[in-house]
């Protein structure tokens, strides 16, 4: 059974930065692919990015292009998520997500493996 544990939320000002990880524990598997999902209160889980197995391919939704990058370490089997010029409507409990295979995907159902998620407050 594979763990991920998400990590590094917190309150930040609009304009400010913050930096989650998410640290894959247990029975890992090679290659995997993992993505970020968000969950904002009264709202449905969304796509926030993804990265294949060996970071070369990224994909983000739009409404955080150009502000979010996802990284990966695959020695420390950590996948990040470097957030800049947080937004207000940037606030939710953020996902890790994991599956079997070397392609990443934007689709909830496609992942396998889920973190416990960890809140992100962006005050205005």
């Amino acid at each position: 059974q594979v763990q991920l544990v998400e990590s590094g939320g917190g309150l930040v000002q609009a304009g400010g930065s913050l930096r989650l990880s998410c640290a894959a524990s247990g029975r890992t598997f090679s290659p995997y692919a993992v993505a970020w999902f968000r969950q904002a209160p009264g709202k449905e889980r969304e796509f926030v990015a993804a990265i294949n197995w060996s970071g070369g391919s990224t994909g983000y939704a739009d409404s955080v292009k150009g502000r979010f990058t996802i990284s990966r370490d695959n020695a420390k089997n950590t996948v990040y998520l470097q957030m800049n010029s947080l937004k207000p409507e940037d606030t939710a409990v953020y996902y890790c997500a994991a599956r079997p295979g070397y392609y990443g995907s934007s689709s909830l159902t496609d992942y396998d493996y889920w973190g416990q998620g960890t809140q992100v407050t962006v005050s205005s």
